[in-house]
């Protein structure tokens, strides 16, 4: 059980018609059909329905009889299924291995003429094109031998956050990491136009290192055959639900589901705060604008969020909430035993037992050959002194009588008392802004990088992914023209955003073209900062006449009249010296 708890694989538990907030539904688990975490799952809104295909009859879907397949089977000769987790509605899920890449996978089987394949299809095709890391990864979907099979990703480093709220709630921090990831994931997938409408906590696992990730975008609601009217809606109350469970241990509704229980009968949706001490009280606010959609918003009567966008909003707007501080234990005080040295875990002899006399050695140098190596060394010491004496009296000496014969002036060396130049400004003479990979941020305000005001700036876009831009973008820069050669020896950068990381490196490059390839500069500084001046000094400094400065990893900052809360930067004074 536990190690169905941890894998990455969507587990159908229902058949679509669970519990509604108001009640009880039906636990759809057959005498061989139990479910990977022993619940019913599929908490239906009102938005929610399932439907089954055109044409097909009610009632016929029951009694379609899952794929008779077994432990060693394999599926284009390639997937060989080891363990049934599932067996319910007529499909099937299964921990399987694919031994052309020797990786564990996760399968979803069905007949070809069930009601709902043709819809399984097209949804694990479409999530599979979305292609974000957030999301469990569609590998697969076939119809191949009268079945319809769809193959994904197994995670065996993850847990179900079902599992996670067995042990308690989260930490705010946790619980913020939560809300923020999985709001901004779900945005991304609606604006491809895919909804989840499963959203449970058997659907979000994490990772060891404290990653969220979404299985069963679309597949899940297609195997069960349910639809909503409103799904974004739908996407964001179960959100909504997931932050409100971590943040009490709790089910936001009256029913008992997941492992948690269920808010007291006739009190309705109270805040989390309210249910139990020390909830912090933005995330509190955060879940009733999530949940409470009808009219009763958070205490604050901020307006409630509808779409999994305007909740991330509402995340990113909200003060970050920082994780706890490390604790140390202190090390315990050394105890003096009472014990003697040596005689401690051994048997005492007795006492008319005759003890043993152990040789005593001889101190250090005091044999023969010692004594002479010392007297040797002390001998030295006593010719070093007189030696070094001599001399330095020979040098008072000289100094006291400059005029004696045999003396000269001491010459002077104009050229080697010259003390170096100090470091100076370097004035900039141009700059264009540097994309390689043909996408430009702003490039008509790198001009205000150098103008000496600092209340005008050049900003990049608000990007999704971070605080680290690759793989999807290797990074945002400018590249500066000196006017000529000039030794380059520090650089200061004014940033507009403070956070998490800014990390800044510095080129050597021959033009201002934004075709040049990076691997064929020269990096000779470089440096990271949380605040908003970055200051870059070289080991020695570099003869160049342009310089690039390359950005590579940006901080979360807020929405603002300009762009969209995400990771994002901008730069509002450079300056170099020589």
């Amino acid at each position: 059980m536990a190690e169905r708890s941890t894998a990455a694989v969507d587990v159908a538990d229902n058949n679509g018609d669970g519990p509604s907030p108001g009640g009880e539904g039906p636990t759809a688990v057959g005498a061989d059909g139990a479910t990977a975490d022993g619940v019913a799952e599929g908490q239906d809104t009102p938005e929610m329905s399932t439907q089954d295909e055109p044409g097909a009859k009610k009632g016929t879907e029951s009694a379609i009889v899952a794929p008779e397949l077994h432990s060693g089977h394999k599926l284009a000769r390639r997937y060989r299924l080891e363990e049934c987790l599932t067996r319910l509605d007529g499909f099937s899920s299964w921990r399987a291995v694919d031994e052309k890449l020797r990786r564990a996978v996760g399968v979803h089987l069905l007949p070809a003429d069930h009601a709902r394949a043709r819809s399984v299809l097209a949804a694990a095709r479409s999530s599979a094109l979305l292609g974000d890391p957030r999301f469990v990864q569609v590998l697969d979907a076939v119809e191949e031998n009268d079945l319809v099979y769809v193959v994904h990703e197994w995670l065996p480093d993850a847990t179900e956050l079902t599992a996670v709220l067995a042990s308690g709630p989260l930490e705010p921090h946790d619980a913020y990491q939560l809300v923020s990831q999985v709001s901004q994931a779900m945005a991304a997938a609606h604006r491809e136009g895919l909804a989840h409408l499963q959203l449970t906590p058997s659907a979000v696992l994490r990772t060891s290192t404290g990653q969220y990730r979404i299985r069963g975008l679309a597949v899940n609601a297609a195997l069960r055959g349910i639809t909503s009217e409103r799904p974004q809606l739908t996407d964001t109350e179960a959100i909504g639900a997931l932050l409100y469970a971590s943040l009490t241990q709790r089910w936001p509704y009256e029913s008992d589901a997941y492992g948690l229980t269920g808010l007291p009968k006739g009190i309705g949706l109270i805040a989390p705060d309210q249910v139990r001490a020390g909830v912090h009280r933005g995330l509190s606010e955060l879940a009733m604008r999530a949940l409470a959609n009808d009219g009763a918003t958070a205490s604050r009567q901020e307006p409630p969020c509808t779409t999994p966008d305007e909740l991330a909003k509402a995340v990113a707007a909200m003060p970050r909430v920082r994780p706890p501080e490390p604790t140390f234990t202190a090390r315990p005080e050394y105890q003096r035993t009472a014990y003697p040295q040596g005689s401690y875990g051994r048997q005492q002899a007795p006492p008319s037992a005759a003890t043993q006399q152990v040789p005593v050695l001889p101190r250090p140098l005091q044999s023969r050959t010692g004594r002479v190596l010392k007297w040797g060394v002390a001998s030295l010491l006593i010719a070093a002194l007189g030696l070094g004496s001599w001399q330095l009296a020979d040098t008072l000496l000289d100094r006291n009588n400059p005029g004696d014969p045999g003396t000269s002036e001491p010459q002077t060396n104009n050229g080697g008392n010259e003390k170096p130049k100090p470091a100076g400004p370097l004035a900039v003479k141009g700059a264009q802004e540097y994309y390689p990979d043909g996408k430009a941020q702003h490039p008509e305000d790198v001009g205000n990088t150098y103008d000496g005001d600092s209340s005008t700036y050049w900003r990049s876009y608000s990007f999704k992914g971070g605080p680290v831009l690759a793989p999807f973008k290797q990074g945002v820069g400018i590249v500066y023209d000196l006017g000529e050669a000039k030794d380059v020896s520090t650089a200061s950068i004014q940033l507009n955003y403070s956070g998490s990381k800014t990390a800044i490196s510095l080129y050597a490059t021959d033009s201002l073209s934004s075709s040049t390839p990076l691997g064929s500069m020269k990096k000779f500084a470089s440096t990271e900062t949380e605040g908003t001046t970055a200051a870059l000094r070289a080991k020695s400094p570099v003869k160049t006449r342009y310089v690039l400065v390359w950005i590579t990893a940006m901080p979360q900052a807020p929405h603002d009249q300009y762009s969209d809360a995400g990771y994002k930067q901008a730069i509002t004074d450079v300056k170099f010296t020589g």
